[in-house]
């Protein structure tokens, strides 16, 4: 039975992915630290749902807690580390920089270290469209240089994925760095714009929209990302023969290193997105217009074929369906 380790287990995106690999038969440890960065229930809940699995360990704890990933890896000995706990948000990241510089780079550097020294067949992190940063050439290309964050949440997942680098390079340890787009669905986030939008509307509350709603983004279906990043295990990056890399890839040139973006290949204008909602929910939003915030950028937009190349698959799903899947979900899990 293969092993899998996989960091954020109880939050939205490792609890989908930690779901999927059980299902297919691995055996999988969950590392989270239940932070309350939002609702610990909601964390609880998802981790519940893992835990009806026999081939599920749950291990709480902190990424950046000095040794901890290096016990678990050389007791456990995966075969594939997703490592996806990090400190997100880019609001929250102007408030309390600092968590993101333990969760983020600290705990990023202790995976590392600890690959280093019981090495896995694949490493699989995330990282964040929000790497693109001030690049406004549209669709984003994984090939072009994204040397200009706008936030310091995308400057610390930027930074993971220079440091991924080094250590692949060095110890040549196989990275996949993965660049999500606006992941959605039932189990998301309540900091993400679907929840707020839509406990705001069912409570007859205005909605906070921003840049006056001139915002498109490149929004993702949790399915369609969990199933991405499970085909994305088996497309192991290996160093290139005297440097030479396939135009379009992404593949280092002097290391085991590629950074896939994992997007609808598609841009949803916000009114849309919020429109999604109205037309699930049967109530129209009150819309309360506010300017640009600090940090954030107006458009996303993924360039996807790299996806496609190495495992034949593009998310597809429409904003309609997915939009109408959470609401469904938000309704039944708390009981409106």
């Amino acid at each position: 039975m293969p092993v899998a380790l996989v960091t954020g287990s109880a939050g939205f995106i490792g609890s989908f992915v930690c779901r999927s690999l059980l299902e297919q038969g691995w055996r999988v440890i969950g590392l989270d630290c239940m932070s309350d960065y939002y609702d610990v229930t909601l964390k609880e809940a998802r981790e519940a749902r893992l835990m009806e699995f026999d081939n599920y360990r749950s291990i709480h704890g902190l990424v950046e807690a000095p040794g901890l990933l290096r016990s678990v890896f050389e007791e456990e000995r995966p075969d594939t580390v997703i490592h996806l706990a990090a400190q997100a948000g880019v609001r929250y990241s102007i408030d309390n920089p600092r968590s993101y510089l333990e969760s983020n780079l600290i705990g990023t550097f202790e995976l590392l270290e600890a690959a280093r020294a019981f090495p896995p067949k694949h490493m699989l992190l995330a990282s964040t469209s929000s790497a693109y940063g001030a690049n406004e050439e549209m669709p984003y290309r994984e090939t072009v240089k994204a040397d200009h964050q706008m936030s310091f949440y995308a400057a610390t997942k930027k930074s993971t994925e220079n440091m991924a680098h080094s250590y692949a390079h060095l110890y040549d340890l196989p990275v996949t760095m993965f660049r999500f787009f606006t992941v959605y669905g039932p189990w998301g986030r309540p900091d993400m714009a679907l929840f707020k939008f839509t406990k705001a509307i069912i409570e007859d509350r205005p909605i906070d929209v921003y840049n006056n709603g001139n915002m498109r983004r490149d929004f993702t279906y949790i399915e369609d990302l969990v199933q991405a990043m499970c085909l994305l295990i088996d497309a192991v990056p290996v160093r290139p023969v005297d440097g030479v890399v396939a135009e379009g890839d992404s593949l280092s040139p002097v290391a085991p290193f590629r950074v896939v973006n994992i997007g609808n290949s598609d841009t949803v204008p916000l009114g849309d997105f919020i429109a999604a909602i109205e037309a699930r929910l049967g109530k129209v939003a009150q819309r309360n217009l506010m300017p640009m915030q600090a940090g954030d950028v107006p458009a996303t937009w993924a360039e996807a074929s790299l996806l496609k190349s190495l495992t034949g698959y593009a998310p597809s799903t429409e904003v309609t369906k997915g939009v109408a899947a959470f609401v469904d979900w938000y309704l039944d899990y708390y009981g409106d």
